[in-house]
Parts: structure tokens; sequence; C-alpha cells
């Protein structure tokens, strides 16, 4: 009786300090959706005080009309959705298969090719940024949109995520397509595909999350405001003077409501995935 006391304060004082947690995380995110609907005098005189969380006086109620107008959301939004969309699709079918053939697949040179993708998980991009931006130099694909999507297609991290994720399947599956004389790529649609929609739903995420916020390769790459993603409209917007900090935040809650959006609808199965994919067989 006195242990269950205990591990019910235990309990109770883990899901406080993880709601103290979140709503420190939640913080940033209020001011910028209730600045969106004040006027820019307003949003600059309530950023000392509490007042940034009091959603009075809504006295801009236009600002995501003149977001989008002056600052051209819709043309970078249709940008971020074709480059994430893209990412994540081709990036889904790519490193899936690629795990799968890393876990399950007998060839020559497979160790050497896993520890090759295992060394490329810990290389951060800026290492590579400029010898990329090089090659898509050469080629002529700067300033363009494929240029933002095609090099993010194959992962590293989700191709070892989706590798761990089918070495944590009884192999007892594959044997029992086999004999009923199932190839890998039918063992791999029919028997493994349906049971591997946690890691699809986690590398969906994380892959959309990153694609979506990609700043510093769109920096690199783009020149005008036909090609720009939001983070860089966002940037663009920010510097056109007289500052309308207002506009702003309702661009930034425009840009950020997306990405709220997906994982609300897909966090049981993200969760999930990120708990699975880490067995071993």
């Amino acid at each position: 009786m006195a242990s269950s006391k205990g591990l019910n304060r235990n309990m109770l004082i883990a899901y406080g300090a993880m709601g103290l947690l979140g709503l420190f995380f939640l913080f940033p995110i209020a001011i910028m959706v209730i600045g969106s609907f004040k006027s820019d005098a307003v949003v600059i005189s309530d950023q000392t005080s509490l007042s940034a969380f009091d959603p009075r006086p809504f006295e801009a109620s236009d600002n995501y009309r003149a977001a989008a107008d002056t600052g051209n959301y819709f043309k970078s939004l249709r940008v971020s959705v074709i480059v994430s969309g893209v990412i994540v699709v081709g990036g889904l079918i790519v490193n899936s298969l690629c795990g799968y053939a890393l876990a399950r697949l007998r060839f020559r040179g497979q160790r050497v090719l896993l520890s090759i993708v295992i060394a490329l998980v810990i290389i951060p991009f800026e290492a590579i940024a400029v010898p990329l931006l090089l090659m898509m130099s050469e080629i002529e694909w700067t300033n363009t949109i494929r240029a933002q999507f095609l090099p993010f297609i194959a992962q590293p991290l989700y191709i070892f995520l989706f590798y761990s994720f089918f070495r944590g399947l009884p192999s007892e599956l594959e044997e029992a397509a086999m004999i009923d004389g199932a190839g890998p790529y039918r063992t791999f649609w029919s028997v493994l595909f349906p049971l591997a929609k946690p890691a699809y739903a986690s590398a969906a995420i994380l892959s959309f999350l990153y694609s979506w916020g990609q700043f510093l390769w769109p920096v690199m790459i783009t020149r005008t405001e036909d090609v720009r993603p939001l983070p860089i409209g966002l940037t663009f917007f920010r510097g056109q003077p007289p500052i309308q900090w207002a506009d702003l935040m309702a661009f930034a809650t425009m840009m950020v409501l997306p990405v709220i959006i997906v994982f609300v609808i897909f966090q049981r199965q993200f969760v999930q995935g990120v708990a699975t994919s880490g067995l071993k067989g």
C-alpha cells in the first residue's frame, strides 16, 4: 500500500514537471498567436510584461490579410507544400526500401553499407552545404524548386529508423510468406508494410518538420520570391520597413499552423513509432 502511494506521488510529480515544461515551451507560441490579433503599438508595448498573454484588445483583425497579401504568403506556401510533400512521400518510399534491404536481404557489402549509413547520420548538413551548392550550380539547378527537395529525399537517419524497425519484426513472418511463394517485394508490400505504419508515421512527421522549417539551404539556393519557401518568405517580410510586428506574427502563425495540425493528427502514431522503432530482434 505504501509503495502504491509512493508510486502515485512520483507519477504526480513527473506529470506536474512535464506539464510545467510543456507550458514553458508553449509561451512563445501563445505570445505569437495572441500578438497576431493586436496592433503594432500594443504588440511592442506588451512584450516586456505579462500583458503579452492578454488577448485584449483585438484592435487589428486584418493582420492576416495584410500578411498574406504583402508577404506573398500563398506563393511561399505553395513552394513549402511542394518541397515538403515530395521529401515526405519520396523519402518514405526510398528510405523504407533501403531500410528493409539492409535489415532483411543478404548481399555482399551489406555491413559496410550499413556502417556508412550510420556514419552519415552524424554528419551535419552544414558540412556538405557548400559542395552541394557547387554541384547544383554545375547542373544549373540554382533558384529552382527541385533543388530544394531532390537532395533530401534519401536520408540516413530515416533509413536507420526503418532498419531498426524491420530488424525488430519476427523473421517468421517472412518465412511464412516465402513458403507461400512470395518474393522480397511481395513480402515487403503485403506483410511488412502494413506492420510498419508507426515507423512510417514517425519518419513522415520528422521529415515534414525538418523540410517545412528548413532555412539554410533555401537561403543558399534561392534568388527570387517565386521559389522561396515560408521561412525565407518570413525573413523577407520581416525586412520590409517599416516593420509591422502584428502582421509578422500573423505570418509566423500561418507558417506554424500546418506543423501543429500535422503533429496533432499523427501524434499517437508518432509516439508509437518512436517507441517501437528502437526494438531489436
